[in-house]
């Protein structure tokens, strides 16, 4: 090497050797840190206090310092041995507000902001603000609305900290005004635009929102317009392009589709591959897609998905099965094969529940088919799911089946409910004029402490009503699901008014019942009960309940005067017919009228009591008889002059019940059916028997919207020695749970009223009583009523008394379509339909003096249409419906709007 070189290299390296200068950092020197942690910097810094530290090092920790993405500027100096750290930190977010937002929640844009890194506390980044603007713009295009604009303005605030004012104007969503595909010549357009959920709307387009463009929605109606012709053979079907034009103005949207339909390709063959693990021809049984069948790939991917379910029956739970379609284009046809790859067989190692805050696990272990540690299966899993639902304890029951990590054979199966509440409470306290003071409460838990149990206690008095009850049930009484359940009462009853009443009880008794599963969906169940009734009919019962005297005319009704009328009220009072001849004389009247009982020459004796007895049966019949030529006759002998007023009865009970249901409470699919047999045992002071079947099935019509069909029917009749069915176990009709629109069990036979008369008081001295300007034979009246236990006349109000008296035989039908409530996002507790009731009550043994009685005549079913709702609340089930009668008798009482809240016990 020449002199020349040897000086042209040390020039060149001399500033490289100045510029790898190394020092000894004997200190750190943080300057400018307020809120950023000292410990937080030197952790990020590579470098420690001793070590050897270059320029061209230097520039690596400020590298390393803005990685942190704390701080906006970083400058490191040298002093002396000591390194000098200045930072300037980057703003710190006080505060996001957001205004102008409506189709899109502050929630659900906050929880975006923080998972870009913008939330308050977080240190401010403007790069991702500003991209997070132009996706928040995006998300509304995508609902249609192009016209939206976000604007987000950063506001300075003290101790280096910013707000963030973020601003939505969310325009408004651009309307479709027309829809256009282009290619289809098998199905015409009217056809095809019916997949869509967007169109172009129609009356209803501000309820639906049809009109409202929607990216989401779009790819919705593609994805349902290919499957449409690909599950009809179309299998080289493709969506050439897709053209959304929006107007200049941003608020009408032109949406085009170009589409090649192809050709219909048949099968020409199905094969299985791969490892079956099960037997070839129970998997073949599970093929729905035939040979010489058009092409269908709902039918083929429904098939990947039964095979994939029986293999995971034998607990090959990540079993995968797919459907392979091999066209051939010579001739149309097409061979599918189904790959199946079981992949290793799984066992569960946990069973775990997630949400029972109130309800204990043991009570959802119980209802477990997969076992710990046994082989998964999916059947099993999706049973124990679906018992849960039957619950009724829970608003929703998702099931998650996890790969244990480090394992290929082991699962873990874990169970999410959501509670809702599984009982009704309520009370009442008040005052009514008939009813006096009420006091009433209940308690109807079936998820009593989260153990499973149900207990329920109910309280309510009145005037005239006092029960008292409680029942208890235990359905895993053993550890096979054997239930046990009994229930004690107390009831009395006294339906008087104005000194007419239908019937008054005096009931208690206890019942016992067992439950016994025998399958899946089906229990029977067998109960024993006793109870004693005692009936006091009051002063007058209507003549089904007990017989009534009752005066036949032979002549119309003449007028009394009011000296007759004065000297039938002095009998009714205990005037005496002295002299025996039937009639009250002047001085038999004046007598009465005179009498001290201090006067030792009275004629009147008092009894025990101090009072004079009421005059006897026969003078009163004679006077009357006199006075208007009419007879007296006893009616027809009632239930109680045949049987008795007092009942002792042991019943049996035997019950099935099958339920496919896929919840406890407001069930949405499935079916149910109930058989009840009851039967008073022979030799109980009363001998009947009673059977009950109830009925209903749901089926699904669109995604939306679901068909309820339902019917209860009864019959009942007495046997042996009880001459007919007691009054007290008749069916009842009307209602909530029967038919919606009439008042609760109006429906059906009435009572035919006690027999009385009326007396008129003669038009001479009559006022004018009832306002019509004329002193006529309906002014002063008044209606009396014989007892024949006592021989007494008594006057009360003109009442009909006709109220219902129910009868053995009972019918009702339904038909109701589920539809979700609109605004409502959360529809698990809520359920709403248009209904269409029917029924009524019927008796093979009408009396001829009953009203709107017949033998069973379906043609005289009353049926409503209406509108329901059900909502579960913390009190219990509340209940609406309107409805409106489509067909009704003529005694029938209609309710146009009902509701109730929690049970009826």
């Amino acid at each position: 090497m020449n002199r020349f070189s040897l000086i042209f290299s040390f020039l060149l390296l001399f500033p490289l050797v100045s510029l790898a200068e190394t020092f000894r950092v004997n200190d750190i020197r943080l300057q400018g840190l307020q809120r950023v942690s000292a410990g937080t910097v030197f952790a990020s810094l590579p470098i420690q206090v001793g070590a050897q530290i270059s320029d061209v090092e230097i520039q690596q920790l400020s590298r390393a310092l803005f990685r942190t993405g704390f701080f906006e500027d970083i400058s490191i100096g040298r002093d002396g041995s000591v390194l000098v750290v200045t930072v300037k930190e980057r703003p710190a977010i006080s505060t996001i507000n957001i205004e102008g937002n409506k189709a899109i929640k502050t929630e659900d844009l906050l929880s975006g902001l923080t998972e870009n890194g913008l939330a308050e506390g977080q240190i401010f980044k403007r790069a991702t603000l500003e991209g997070l603007t132009q996706e928040l713009q995006r998300q509304y295009v995508a609902q249609g609305r192009y016209s939206a604009s976000v604007e987000a303005k950063v506001e300075s605030l003290p101790r280096n900290q910013v707000g963030l004012n973020i601003t939505i104007d969310e325009g408004t969503v651009a309307k479709i005004k027309h829809v256009n595909i282009v290619g289809n010549e098998v199905f015409d357009d009217e056809q095809l635009l019916e997949l869509f959920e967007l169109g172009t709307g129609g009356w209803f387009s501000w309820f639906s929102s049809k009109n409202k463009y929607s990216k989401e929605k779009l790819s919705g109606d593609i994805e349902r317009l290919e499957s449409y012709y690909l599950d009809r053979g179309y299998l080289r079907f493709s969506i050439d392009s897709t053209q959304v034009s929006l107007s200049p103005d941003k608020e009408t949207v032109y949406i085009t589709l170009n589409i090649t339909e192809g050709d219909v390709y048949t099968v020409s063959e199905v094969d299985l591959a791969g490892d079956l693990v099960v037997d070839e021809s129970q998997i073949r049984r599970l093929i729905l897609v035939k040979e010489e069948q058009n092409f269908s790939q709902v039918l083929m991917t429904t098939t990947s998905e039964y095979i994939t379910k029986r293999l995971g029956n034998e607990g090959y739970t990540f079993a995968d099965v797919r459907g392979i379609p091999e066209r051939n284009d010579d001739d149309n046809t097409v061979k599918i094969t189904f790959f199946v790859d079981p992949g290793k067989r799984a066992y569960v190692r946990r069973i775990d529940f997630r949400g029972n805050t109130k309800t204990s696990d043991e009570v959802l272990r119980r209802e477990m088919r997969q076992m710990e540690g046994g082989s998964a299966s999916t059947a099993a899993i999706e049973q124990s799911k679906i018992r849960l639902e039957r619950l009724g304890y829970f608003k929703e029951v998702n099931v998650d089946t996890k790969e244990v990590p480090g394992s290929n054979d082991l699962v873990d199966v874990e169970y999410t409910v959501e509670e809702q509440p599984s009982g009704s409470i309520g009370a009442s306290v008040g005052y009514a004029q008939q009813t006096g003071a009420t006091f009433g409460a209940n308690v109807q838990q079936d998820n009593w402490f989260g153990t499973g149990k149900s207990v329920g206690f109910s309280l309510n008095t009145n005037r005239f009503v006092t029960s008292y009850s409680f029942n208890y049930n235990d359905p895993y009484f053993t550890p096979d699901g054997v239930s046990r359940g009994f229930s004690l009462y107390y009831r009395e009853r006294d339906f008087g008014q104005f000194n007419v009443s239908n019937f008054n009880t005096d009931t208690y008794g206890a019942n016992v019942t067992f439950g016994y599963p025998t399958s899946e969906i089906s229990r029977i169940s067998l109960g024993f009960g006793f109870s004693n009734i005692s009936i006091d009919t009051g002063f007058a019962a209507v003549q089904e309940i007990r017989s009534s005297p009752r005066l036949i005319e032979d002549v119309p009704l003449r007028y009394v005067d009011q000296d007759t009328i004065d000297r039938i009220e002095a009998l009714i009072a205990g005037a005496r017919d002295l002299d025996g001849d039937g009639l009250l004389s002047d001085a038999e009247l004046e007598a009465f009228r005179n009498y001290d009982p201090d006067d030792d020459q009275s004629t009147y004796e008092p009894n025990a009591s101090g009072n004079i007895d009421p005059y006897d049966y026969s003078g009163i019949v004679s006077t009357i008889t006199e006075m208007d030529d009419v007879l007296l006759l006893d009616s027809p002998e009632g239930f109680i002059d045949r049987n008795g007023n007092e009942f002792n009865m042991f019943t049996f009970n035997l019950g099935w019940r099958q339920s496919t249901l896929n919840r406890g409470r407001l069930a949405t699919r499935g079916a149910s059916q109930q058989v009840s047999f009851e039967l008073s045992v022979p030799g109980s002071d009363l001998e009947y028997y009673k059977l009950t079947y109830n009925a209903q099935y749901f089926k699904p019509l669109t995604k939306n919207l679901t068909l309820r069909l339902r019917t209860q029917l009864g019959f009942a009749e007495s046997y042996g020695n009880t001459s007919e069915l007691p009054f007290f176990e008749h069916f009842y009709a009307g209602g909530f749970g029967s038919v919606r629109g009439f008042e609760r069990n109006t429906l059906g036979p009435r009572a035919s009223p006690a027999f009385s008369y009326n007396l008129y008081r003669s038009p001479i001295s009559a006022s004018d009583t009832n306002a019509d300007g004329n002193a006529d034979e309906f002014d002063n009246l008044a209606s009396y009523i014989i007892d024949p236990a006592t021989g007494q006349l008594s006057a009360s109000q003109r009442t009909r008394n006709d109220n219902p008296f129910g009868g053995n035989v009972l019918m009702e039908f339904g038909a109701e379509v589920l539809f979700p409530l609109p605004f409502i996002k959360d529809q698990r507790s809520m359920q709403s339909a248009f209904f269409i009731d029917a029924g009524n009550v019927f008796d093979t043994n009408c009396r001829s003096s009953q009203l709107n009685c017949y033998d069973v005549e379906p043609g005289r079913l009353s049926a409503s249409y209406g509108l329901g709702l059900t909502w579960i609340t913390g009190f219990g089930p509340l209940t609406f419906s309107i409805a409106k009668p489509i067909q009704q008798q003529e005694d029938d009482e209609t309710e146009f709007f009902q509701f109730s809240l929690g049970n009826t016990f």
